[in-house]
């Protein structure tokens, strides 16, 4: 199969790929290696890629022209370009221009594509709301400009489902870690705090939230589950994470017993936007997908941690 991957030099869409080629498949990538993600560590994923034979493009989806350099025919499309997280530094425009037109200009691209078995468009839990707990029948609530732009976005592409234009699905992932992830996220910078002896920014009241931490591992399994299983996919959202439910204050101390270190604190005000409780809801991807995440957080952690120290 020819598979195109969005935001290919990214965290997940690096693994993604990696997986995919593995098992055999013609991977094809475009990034537009944004400066949100330190361009020095996706240029490390992106020379990961090539080095297998991965062919990158360095472009931007909200640009129409870059979809004009996109392979002319293609099998499957997973969807990660985004701009992601709750940061005060990004402004709705990166939201709205990175989440909703960047993903129409993909779509007009994919209706393009006679041999597209299925546009996999990847979600978020953040489009639920504060609290993410509820399968996927459940009315979202998104809270910040990321989650409505990507609910956007996952709207966009399902209603090319319903109009019969193409076959689609939509994953929403959960708290995703491990090697590769970004340092603005939370087990890069509890490890960077820790072997680094520097403080780490606290958010008031985020050591209570309650999360379902999910290993990249067992989100590549989830993410790439949907092949060949287009039928079943086609029109429908899947959770994709863990079950486990662990709080912030435990991932710390994961971390701490890891490092055998204590992490010093800078308390900050709380974010607004901030989920205060995300639990996969996995009955239906478990169900339709075969979906059975394994990883501990100790194993994640320390599989996290030795990367970390590669770098």
């Amino acid at each position: 199969m020819k598979i195109l991957i969005t935001g290919i030099a990214g965290f997940i869409g690096s693994h993604v790929a990696e997986h995919l080629h593995s098992l055999g498949h013609e991977v094809v990538g475009i990034d537009n290696f944004s400066n949100y993600y330190p361009i020095a560590l996706k240029d490390k994923n992106a020379a990961v890629l090539r080095a297998k034979g991965i062919e990158i493009l360095q472009a931007d989806l909200r640009e129409v022209t870059s979809v004009e350099k996109l392979p002319e025919t293609i099998d499957y499309i997973f969807h990660f370009a985004a701009q992601p997280g709750i940061a005060a530094t990004s402004t709705f425009e990166d939201y709205l221009t990175n989440n909703v037109i960047a993903t129409q200009n993909l779509l007009s691209y994919a209706l393009k594509q006679a041999s597209l078995k299925l546009f996999v468009n990847i979600g978020t839990s953040s489009i639920y709301g504060l609290n993410a707990t509820f399968p996927e029948t459940v009315a979202p609530k998104p809270a910040s400009h990321y989650g409505v732009t990507k609910l956007a976005a996952e709207q966009l592409v399902l209603c090319s489902s319903r109009l019969n234009q193409l076959k689609s699905c939509s994953l929403r992932l959960y708290s995703v870690y491990g090697s590769r992830e970004r340092p603005d996220k939370l087990f890069t910078k509890l490890l960077d705090c820790g072997l680094n002896n520097k403080t780490f920014p606290l958010f008031q009241g985020s050591l209570s939230h309650l999360r379902s931490f999910t290993h990249v591992s067992d989100i590549v399994q989830g993410i790439t589950s949907v092949i060949g299983k287009e039928e079943v996919c086609n029109g429908e959202i899947f959770n994709i994470g863990t079950e486990a439910e662990y709080t912030t204050q435990q991932g710390v101390d994961a971390v701490e017993k890891l490092l055998n270190t204590t992490i010093k604190f800078e308390d900050l005000p709380p974010r607004s936007g901030d989920q205060q409780r995300t639990k996969a809801n996995i009955d239906k991807a478990r169900e339709l997908l075969n979906y059975n995440p394994i990883v501990t957080l100790e194993e994640g952690v320390a599989e996290q941690l030795a990367w970390f120290r590669e770098l």
